[in-house]
């Protein structure tokens, strides 16, 4: 049986960091209708760091300041075939790493993908949200406002 009422309630957008990856103060739209979380980044590059496969990559962390990109690493997990928003299949690579949302911490899969045009940087699915997080596709910023 579900117990919703410990689950925290979010709008269909909201604001999270992303510690490990140096990002705070983030846009995302949270889509109950994806399965995977997914972040706009540029220029992947893929690496090894030893015998673990990593990716490089260019993120543009400021919605309101798309000329400023960051460029961050992260351990690759996993490269999936993701059925985009346009119904189109694409190769991603996948990332797993640290959420902060809510006051609460907890780490979710994110593929890397092109969203330039998209409204958002980074979609929320349902994945990283399940036993967490229940949403009210009317609101906004349930969890506060961002700050300027």
């Amino acid at each position: 049986m579900n117990n919703d009422s410990q689950k925290t309630m979010v709008g269909a957008i909201e604001v999270c960091d992303l510690p490990e990856l140096d990002i705070h103060g983030l846009h995302i739209r949270v889509d109950t209708g994806a399965a995977t979380s997914s972040l706009h980044v540029d220029n992947i590059e893929e690496f090894k760091k030893g015998k673990e496969r990593w990716v490089r990559f260019d993120l543009h962390p400021d919605i309101h300041n798309v000329s400023k990109i960051v460029r961050r690493e992260a351990k690759q997990v996993d490269i999936r075939n993701v059925k985009s928003s346009s119904g189109e299949r694409q190769k991603r690579y996948v990332i797993e790493t640290a959420m902060v949302l809510a006051g609460q911490q907890w780490d979710v899969y994110i593929t890397l993908s092109d969203r330039s045009s998209m409204t958002y940087l980074m979609l929320l699915g349902r994945q990283a949200m399940k036993d967490r997080l229940v949403v009210d596709p009317s609101s906004e910023f349930l969890l506060g406002q961002p700050s300027a």
